[in-house]
């Protein structure tokens, strides 16, 4: 807690854009920690399997964010610092294409429309409005990723891009579900066309991660 305060501190003085990335990454764990508890719930309580495989997936992105979080304070105090901080990454960069793996079932069974959804037209579009938002800072903050020579800050801005995009598919089963009175085989079409293009740039992305860690620790060996 004492490190998340300092981050929130550092961010609300107006320190660099790295800091405000560590310091958004740590507010997000808290409130994703919220999302994985109460969509464990429903699964239980519903004996939903879309709401658990949702709950594993949010356990493994908190986990994956406190990793990193955790590893830049243990870095600045190790005795080779590049080294250790190397291999933090490419420990995160595995947990990113493990989280991939977490979403193909949830991904699968919101395309089928086995995600129970209760929820009316108003609070749609709250929430369409809310991933809209989200969507455009994370774009915003992955085209920034480059002008970071930190490569945490850089793995956690394509961490907030891939959670934005899972979003967008959480919103469009929710629209699909709430609008759609009778079964159609043009949306079932349409939903798995856009969940296949989500999860494609998600594993692009998270190879990209990969490699780039890979390659940076080739060329310093």
């Amino acid at each position: 807690m004492n490190r998340i305060r300092q981050l929130f501190a550092r961010w609300k003085r107006g320190s660099d854009e790295d800091d405000r990335t560590f310091a958004a990454a740590a507010g997000s764990l808290a409130v994703t920690a919220v999302f994985a508890l109460y969509n464990g719930f429903l699964g239980i309580s519903h004996a939903s399997l879309c709401h658990g495989t949702i709950c594993v997936y949010y356990i493994v992105l908190v986990a994956l964010r406190g990793i990193i979080i955790a590893s830049r304070k243990r870095i600045r105090g190790s005795r080779d610092p590049e080294r250790a901080q190397k291999r933090a990454y490419m420990v995160s960069a595995a947990l990113l294409l493990f989280l991939n793996i977490c979403l193909v079932m949830p991904v699968s069974l919101m395309v089928v429309r086995q995600k129970p959804v209760d929820m009316t037209l108003i609070p749609a579009i709250a929430m369409a409005a809310f991933t809209t938002y989200k969507i455009t800072m994370a774009s915003v903050n992955l085209k920034r990723r480059k002008k970071s020579s930190d490569r945490f800050v850089r793995l956690l801005r394509t961490i907030g891009f891939i959670e934005a995009l899972v979003s967008v598919l959480t919103l469009q089963n929710t629209l699909i579900m709430v609008n759609m009175k009778e079964e159609s085989t043009e949306m079932l079409a349409l939903s798995a066309v856009t969940s296949a293009a989500v999860m494609l740039t998600v594993l692009i992305l998270s190879a990209a991660a990969m490699r780039t860690g890979i390659l940076e620790r080739r060329n310093k060996e």
